[in-house]
């Protein structure tokens, strides 16, 4: 690596050297892709062997993810590096979808893995374009610094590859919404070829394939172009540093006088939203400070934004922390709290470091919170690139935790979420299951995990929240009617959702003592409950015509005319007089 402003690579700032041949090329092996991937999965070599189509995922993912990053990073120069690259990148993607799979199954291990595998390539991949591009003009030089990675290089491609992303498939949009209008207007003279072609699996994936290669090599020719998008999001994220600045000073002095109970108990996604809030102000702030000393803003405004932006971030880690860990020690080890652990740490990593230079360096900081960027940059890629590898089992760990509450009595057997042992946790969940049915410590629990064992899916087995008690609606924004009515638990456990009151104002409940049926109406609408098996939900809307067979049969009624008006009766909530929300039936 290099130091904090030195570049040995041609300017970000030079345009590509024009190459057709890329688009034409990219076209090509994208459609080719497209092919290979449909012929690797397509629904008739679909079978009842879950490894077999595990495997043939893999396969597909190896092709499609190779080729995309083969796209980002060829050059005309060292095609074999960018093919190396590529390769290494897909396997890494490939191997983490065959090791998590197989999906859908009951032995299906931790999604979060792929996102890791994903996140490493993303982040390897500027790197590598950085350091590619250093060493070719290092050669060309007749240097000896063969090994740097220059920051304006790094992240210029990070921010271009993140525009070429987008922009390539606008372009994929474009191009589908062109055949669509000219397949709808051959059918206008009766030629239904291009309209019927489209509709098939191979042609989809042929046509978005060529599309997003061609839209990649395209834009990659102009390079100018890209630069200029890039500098243009990155001045407009700028310009909103100021006002999340503003934000989480004022959140951060509340804390004091409000403690952090509100924070528990006002929601359960305090962690997200806190993380949330950490990668906003390390994204803005990394737009303000630019890539160089020469793109730094002269605002005082905005350099001010950065340093509160830079203090902000670790004490947001450390309460979200605070946050997961507390759930751990209340409720015990799972997967996604593994995972909280884990983003939660690179999130006061980055605070921690934004912090120390701020302190260190002050009004000076903007070169050295780059070169941070770079070191925490490879750091996370190598973290990220373990994580997706099973040497980490966090399905495992959360087991064995979860065992040991519940045969210490921590946990009792009718509290013990058994959904999430038996499907939640992987193969090591499973594993779990089976060995607490033949020999758990009391017959309650093999009773429980026996039941749970033989469950043919996750739902077969009755929910048991194993978090807080569900927060209780206001009384005084709650009526039901018959006024004294009271409502059944179960019901009253859902006021809160989307579809019942929700947190809005005034909530109004029409329920008849006995009833299954429960009309909960607010100010902006009204929906239907309806208990079936001891479970209260929302009455199901009426189905879509879906399906090839029955668009045939509505098809062929339609032109046989057989098409009648009916009068139905219905039933509708009127609120003084007027109708409020959809028909009930």
């Amino acid at each position: 690596m290099t130091s904090p402003e030195s570049s040995e690579a041609l300017p970000s700032g030079e345009p590509a050297a024009d190459w057709p041949l890329r688009s034409w090329g990219l076209a090509l092996l994208g459609g080719l892709a497209g092919l290979a991937v449909h012929w690797i999965v397509r629904p008739d070599r679909a079978s009842g062997n879950l490894d077999a189509m595990q495997l043939r995922m893999a396969m597909a993912t190896f092709i499609g993810i190779g080729t995309l990053i083969f796209g980002f990073l060829v050059e005309r120069t060292r095609i074999h590096w960018s093919v190396a690259s590529a390769a290494i990148g897909a396997a890494v993607v490939a191997l983490t979808i065959y090791w998590n799979g197989p999906f859908g199954a009951a032995r299906g291990e931790e999604p979060w893995r792929i996102v890791c595998a994903v996140l490493a390539v993303v982040i390897a991949a500027p790197l590598f374009q950085a350091w590619r591009d250093a060493r070719t003009a290092a050669e060309s030089a007749d240097e000896g610094r063969r090994f740097a990675i220059p920051y304006p290089e790094a992240h210029g491609h990070a921010w271009t590859n993140v525009v070429l992303w987008c922009a390539a498939w606008v372009f994929v949009g474009v191009s589908w919404a062109m055949v669509l209008l000219l397949g709808q207007l051959f059918r206008l003279i009766g030629i239904n070829l291009l309209n019927d072609l489209i509709e098939k699996n191979w042609a989809i994936l042929l046509l978005t394939g060529a599309a997003l290669g061609a839209g990649i090599g395209l834009l990659r020719d102009r390079d100018g172009i890209l630069r200029l998008l890039q500098r243009v999001v990155t001045t407009i994220l700028s310009v909103l540093a100021p006002v999340l600045a503003i934000g989480l000073l004022v959140f951060l002095a509340a804390i004091p006088f409000t403690g952090l109970a509100p924070l528990w108990d006002a929601t359960r996604s305090t962690s997200p939203i806190l993380l949330g809030c950490v990668i906003g102000a390390l994204s803005l702030a990394n737009a303000v400070i630019g890539d160089e000393t020469a793109h730094e803003p002269r605002s005082p405004v905005l350099r001010g934004s950065v340093a509160a932006l830079s203090v902000a971030m670790l004490p947001l880690g450390v309460i979200a922390a605070i946050s997961t860990g507390l759930r751990i020690q209340q409720y015990g080890l799972t997967p996604d709290r593994l995972w909280a652990v884990v983003f939660t740490g690179i999130a006061c990593a980055y605070g921690l470091a934004y912090l120390v230079v701020l302190l260190r360096w002050r009004v000076a900081a903007a070169p050295h919170l780059r070169m941070a960027n770079l070191r925490l940059a490879g750091g996370l890629c190598l973290l990220a690139l373990v994580l997706s590898t099973p040497l980490i089992n966090f399905g495992a760990l959360s087991a064995q935790d979860q065992v040991a509450r519940l045969n210490s009595g921590r946990t009792s057997p009718d509290k013990f979420d058994w959904r999430a042992l038996r499907f939640d946790f992987g193969r090591a969940g499973e594993a779990a299951t089976r060995k607490l049915a033949a020999g758990g410590s009391t017959p309650d629990i093999r009773a429980a995990a026996k039941k749970a064992l033989d469950a043919q899916s996750r739902w077969a087995i009755d929910p048991v929240s194993i978090e807080q008690d569900n927060p209780v609606i206001d009384p005084k924004r709650l009526l039901v009617l018959p006024r004294g009515t009271q409502l059944p638990k179960a019901l009253q456990e859902h006021l809160l959702e989307y579809n019942a009151c929700s947190l809005g104002d005034a909530c109004t409940v029409l329920y008849q003592p006995g009833s299954k049926e429960a009309v909960i109406v607010t100010g902006t609408q009204s929906n239907l409950w309806k208990q079936e098996g001891g479970r209260w939900s929302t009455s199901p809307a009426r189905p879509l015509i879906t399906g090839k067979e029955a668009h045939d049969r509505i098809e062929a009624a339609l032109k046989a005319g057989r098409v009648e008006v009916r009068e139905v009766t219905r039933r509708q909530v009127f609120v003084d007089g007027q109708p409020l929300g959809d028909a009930l039936d």
